[in-house]
């Protein structure tokens, strides 16, 4: 079922002027006349093409059946030959103040899906009950439905009045048993009608069977319901979703979901908390653009000053910036064949923002099918539950309450899309305060530093199995550099961890936060005109390229190809016999957790050449790449 819907909550009008839209779901019980009211909804506010009622009335006829309003729904001849009705999933009809997008709910789990995962959103609903059958216990789970989804704005409609005589006591029966229901489920109801969906009675007028009502009629119901505020209206949200270098501009791209933006805002990259002001904003094929860029834009913005950011950063306004958090409370839907389980490790995706994380609690976990309050341990399959998520790193988001553009998330298990759900809250402790960060230049310009080193900054990345040579390679290149005239720095990963990063441990997070608090100082250094020599196993090719995308254009990789016997045979600091005597569980090399770089710059394999050899081949690798200056010409040209 297609459930996506427009994210405006205005649409324009022919003569250009904009009318407020409401997206509202009817749930119901199959033969509660959902499809009735909806098509006698159609009629009585003229939003049926001319000629489709009389169309239907005529096949009707000739069929020799009568002519039933949900026919109006009918998208499919043979359905319409069986004599049956299917569920529509967008029905749009104009009231008087309001543009309707009214969402049908076949099936629980189908429409729990789409709603948790991001298909669509609510802003009310519309639920209808047979005044003969009255309050049924699926009625009472529809509500709770509602409840789960946090749909607050609820009209109440009682259909087929016709079937007890328009009886006011009968009303009054079912009014008072569903609103007692839905407001012990923290829903008041808008309006509770009475109505007879066949005859029309109470859809769009009253009419003398239900004179002894003084309240709204549906479409009136519908006409008071409040639209979801406009994104234009929410603070600005933009995810980075690339970085781009063009001359000497560092472009950061994305897509604006919220709020608008313009060239001299003060912003905040969340979640460092670092402040700019929005130098230029880029656009194509016309660059620079003035004026606003508002929600669904796709932009380019440059910052008055050189900070870092990454894919998944969101970017906010001074004062009204995202949340920054590391533990995130979740309303999902599950999808995968494996039941969600505390302690599960799940990566999450929040917009272009992806994390490691740690299912740290499960609560109401139901059975969307039964829609009951009896929780269970663990999230089957098509199950919707709670749960409490500890990220490995700092990400930015909002509730969905808050922004339903950045208050979603996606969870992945092995590669697979498992889930997806709603941020209920984000545990800071705290409302993220931006830090004031502005990064003070170097006195010396690079060109100086250039002229003095004889090349530019860089960091060259030896990434390879223990053992592999990568620390020799790298201090002989260190030697080597130097006695040229250069300025290297070596910075090897095992001295690293015993300072630096001396509180890490070898757990996968803990190995990207080693390596990430590796690349950030070497892209500081390469920054400042150095070379900075990084020895370090680095076996995940996604920190790897995480490493790459901090230090940007200056980073060179070197694939310290040893073959992995080569290594185990030299076992300089007997951490292979030792890890295959149990004692380092999770040490590479024995562990095959090394995955081979892939675009890297350079391929060594010291079990074949001697180290001077090697040496030789990394130096013209950082000449032929525009790192060192082999002739006066080449420096004069970066002066």
């Amino acid at each position: 079922m297609n459930m996506i819907l427009p994210s405006a909550s205005i649409s324009a009008t022919p003569n250009g002027t904009t009318r407020p839209q409401v997206r509202i779901v009817i749930v119901g019980h199959v033969d509660h006349g959902k499809s009735t009211l909806v098509g006698r909804l159609l009629h009585e506010t003229g939003s049926l093409p001319d000629g489709k009622l009389e169309m239907l009335k005529a096949v009707s006829a000739r069929r020799g059946m009568p002519f039933e309003w949900s026919f109006l729904l009918d998208a499919l001849q043979t359905e319409r030959d069986q004599g049956i009705t299917i569920d529509t999933t967008q029905i749009r009809f104009r009231t008087r103040s309001r543009d309707v997008v009214l969402i049908d709910a076949p099936g629980h789990a189908e429409f729990l899906r789409n709603m948790i995962t991001g298909a669509s959103q609510a802003d009310g609903a519309v639920l209808i009950i047979d005044a003969l059958e009255g309050v049924r216990s699926q009625t009472r789970r529809h509500g709770y439905l509602l409840h789960l989804l946090g749909v607050k704005q609820v009209a109440v409609v009682v259909n087929k009045m016709d079937r007890v005589d328009f009886s006011a006591a009968r009303f009054n029966e079912i009014s008072a048993e569903i609103s007692a229901h839905l407001i012990g489920l923290g829903v008041t109801p808008t309006a509770v009608v009475p109505i007879s969906a066949r005859d029309g009675d109470g859809v769009a007028e009253h009419t003398p069977r239900i004179e002894w009502y003084n309240g709204p009629t549906v479409v009136e119901a519908l006409d008071a319901l409040e639209p979801a505020r406009p994104l234009a209206e929410l603070p600005l949200r933009l995810p980075v979703q690339a970085i781009y270098k063009f001359d000497d501009r560092r472009i950061v791209a994305g897509r604006v979901e919220s709020g608008s933006l313009k060239a001299g805002d003060e912003i905040v990259i969340m979640p460092t908390g670092k402040i700019a002001k929005i130098k230029t904003v880029e656009s194509w094929p016309v660059t620079p653009v003035g004026g606003p860029q508002g929600a669904g834009r796709s932009v380019g913005i440059t910052l008055d000053r050189e900070l870092f950011l990454e894919r998944g950063d969101i970017i906010g306004h001074s004062g009204q910036s995202p949340r920054d958090t590391r533990r995130i409370r979740a309303r999902i839907f599950w999808l995968h064949d494996k039941p969600l389980t505390k302690g599960e490790q799940i990566l999450i995706r929040l917009g272009t923002k992806e994390s490691r994380a740690t299912v740290v609690a499960i609560e109401k976990a139901i059975d969307p099918g039964a829609l009951s309050n009896e929780e269970n341990s663990a999230i089957a399959r098509n199950h919707v539950g709670e749960i409490d998520i500890s990220l490995a790193q700092p990400v930015a988001t909002d509730p969905y309450t808050d922004n339903p553009r950045t208050g979603r998330l996606v969870i992945e298990v092995n590669g697979r899309i498992a889930g997806g759900g709603l941020v209920l809250s984000v545990d800071t402790g705290r409302p993220a305060v931006p830090i004031d960060i502005v990064p003070v230049e170097s006195a010396l310009r690079p060109d100086e530093r250039s002229a003095r080193y004889h090349h530019n900054g860089a960091v060259v990345w030896l990434t390879g199995l223990p053992g592999s040579g990568k620390s020799t390679l790298a201090r002989a290149l260190e030697r080597r550099l130097f006695s040229n005239g250069g300025s290297p720095i070596l910075l090897d990963g095992d001295t690293f961890r015993a300072g630096l990063n001396s509180d890490l441990g070898f757990s996968p997070q803990d190995r990207t936060e080693n390596i990430r608090r590796l690349a950030e100082v070497a892209t500081h250094l390469a920054r400042n005109g150095h070379i900075a020599i990084v020895a370090a196993v680095s076996p995940s090719a996604a920190d790897r390229a995480a490493a790459r995308r901090i230090a940007d254009s200056a980073f060179r990789e070197v694939y310290v190809a040893t073959p992995a016997e080569v290594c185990e045979t030299r076992d300089p600091k007997g951490h292979y016999a030792k890890a295959r005597a149990g004692g380092l569980p999770s040490f590479t090399g024995i562990t095959n957790d090394d995955q081979a770089p892939a675009g890297h710059e350079l391929t060594i394999d010291t079990s074949n050449r001697s180290v001077s050899d090697a040496t030789d081949e990394i130096e013209r690798m950082l000449a032929a790449t525009g790192i060192l200056f082999d002739e006066p010409a080449d420096l004069a040209a970066n002066i």
